[in-house]
């Protein structure tokens, strides 16, 4: 269903459970990116009705996600701690479309794309975790989280295709994938939640 050409080695969720105050203060932070990217594709396309209704609703969802890792930090005793620099995500995001040569769709296409992405994987390593962290409230946790990570992605992935009709959207999808299964390759070694 994700489309994803290269799978995170199982050998990961042994890495993020070395360290889960680092992986709580990441997936965190992911979590608060997530809102602020629903709100930018907003603020930067707010001619789309539909797309303003749905990307309300998953951003204030984004936020709750991150008031639920937070409380878990809290809970277990944890610092939330600095926000952390993404380097999958910056990686990624040199996929979209640069410079003054693409019109506002096609920005629109490549912002809700590479969001679609994201998802997408964020989506694999919660279901990794879900499978197998030894931590079962955790494993519980991301379970819930990952069916929720699976939406957000077709919802992106939906509105791609729905505002992508002068765009090979396909083709630009399955670049996209291409382009990721490389750079990920490069991944998989930290607790982070794309790391």
């Amino acid at each position: 269903m994700l489309h994803l050409k290269l799978e995170t080695d199982p050998r990961w969720v042994t890495i993020v459970e070395s360290n889960l105050e680092e992986i709580l203060t990441d997936h965190a932070w992911c979590e608060q990116k997530a809102a602020t990217n629903a709100i930018t594709i907003i603020t930067l396309n707010s001619q789309h009705e539909a797309l303003v209704t749905e990307l309300l609703k998953l951003a204030q969802e984004e936020l709750e996600h991150f008031q639920m890792v937070h409380d878990i930090i809290k809970e277990r005793g944890y610092t939330l701690g600095r926000e952390r620099k993404d380097h999958y995500v910056n990686q990624l995001f040199k996929f979209t479309r640069q410079g003054g040569n693409k019109t506002r769709n096609e920005a629109l296409v490549d912002r809700l794309l590479f969001s679609a992405m994201i998802e997408a994987r964020s989506c694999e390593r919660f279901k990794l975790l879900a499978e197998r962290i030894n931590d079962k409230k955790l494993s519980t946790f991301y379970r819930e989280l990952m069916i929720s990570e699976a939406g957000h992605y077709t919802t992106f992935l939906g509105f791609a295709r729905k505002y992508g009709q002068d765009i090979d959207v396909e083709k630009r999808w399955q670049e996209l994938v291409a382009f990721e299964g490389e750079i990920i390759k490069s991944y998989g070694k930290s607790e982070t939640i794309h790391g």
